[in-house]
């Protein structure tokens, strides 16, 4: 039995979806399948029982599992280990994040760290922010980033950054000609907002609901996006992280007004499996994100000279 065959079966068992379980291992629907079977015919026993598109572990593949997914745990610390008596510094860094974190915040540090280790391979998943808590503790990934993290009992947790949250709006909005609001201003005016169960929109209303303000969500989205475009059309005004929005405002699409008294900032961590031992490529990887940008631009830029000179 191949390493790869019971990280199939393990991934089936946690997702109980074939269609997941194949995309999260880069095969066809049908190989999932297949190699399902093959496991069944080599111990002689059915694993998982299917019904109406569900997938449920019988009692032979419950202990499968339980044992199997120790083994492919092992075996990941296995290839950390060998990779770590590497000289240099390669590998694959497997990362998850959203949208507003990704576009935004990781293109420099990500820029400068592949100029500084280019035989490293870095695999980039935007995806929803429960996915990637789901996914860091089960150590299908090396690294998580998110926005206002919260503390889990297999995850650990290291600061990030902070980001500026600012209000935007159209052009032709009465909001548009101010530099800065006050929150209380909000109260009742059309808004379009993160979906609830994003950790953005759940901070954004305990500050409303902090300052007495109720927006009227006309429209929820998933990723800051698709909420950029919906403000440029007037269906209302939004508050997003203001790196998100330069490419708008240097084109006078949207609008930028900053709030009065103390800024909003919203708090950016980076999370991994709690207990994981890092490879060198992925804890470089956290040193770079934890730079200041001009300290990577600087590191890049000296890792190339002094590559050119010898």
């Amino acid at each position: 039995m191949h390493i790869e065959t019971l990280k199939v079966f393990c991934d089936l068992a946690e997702t109980g979806s074939f269609s997941l379980a194949a995309s999260k291992n880069f095969i066809t629907q049908s190989a999932v399948s297949q190699q399902i079977r093959g496991l069944e015919e080599r111990y002689g026993r059915e694993l998982v029982e299917r019904s109406k598109g569900n997938v449920r572990l019988t009692q032979a593949g419950t202990v499968l599992y339980q044992a199997g997914k120790e083994i492919v745990q092992k075996y990941r610390e296995i290839e950390d280990n060998l990779q770590s008596l590497s000289r240099s510094v390669a590998g694959t860094v497997r990362i998850a994040t959203v949208y507003s974190v990704g576009l935004y915040e990781l293109s420099s540090p990500l820029k400068s760290y592949l100029q500084t280790f280019p035989d490293v391979n870095i695999h980039l998943e935007y995806t929803r922010v429960n996915k990637i808590y789901e996914d860091a503790s089960r150590g299908d990934i090396d690294l998580g980033i998110v926005a206002y993290p919260s503390k889990r009992p297999q995850i650990q947790l290291t600061p990030f950054r902070e980001d500026r949250l600012v209000l935007i709006c159209a052009p032709q909005h009465p909001f548009a000609s101010l530099q800065r609001i006050n929150m209380k201003k909000l109260d009742r005016e059309k808004f379009v907002g993160f979906e609830r169960d994003i950790p953005t929109r759940r901070a954004l209303d305990r500050i409303f609901r902090q300052h007495g303000v109720k927006v009227q969500y006309t429209m929820e989205m998933d990723n800051v996006e698709t909420m950029k475009r919906a403000v440029e059309i007037g269906a209302g005004i939004a508050i997003v992280p203001e790196p998100s929005v330069s490419l708008e405002v240097e084109n006078e699409t949207l609008k930028v007004v900053q709030f009065s008294g103390e800024a909003l900032m919203r708090p950016l961590g980076i999370i991994s499996k709690r207990g994981r031992r890092f490879t060198p490529a992925t804890q470089k990887f956290v040193d770079f994100l934890r730079k200041k940008p001009s300290q990577n631009t600087l590191e890049a830029s000296d890792r190339t000279r002094h590559e050119t000179v010898s």
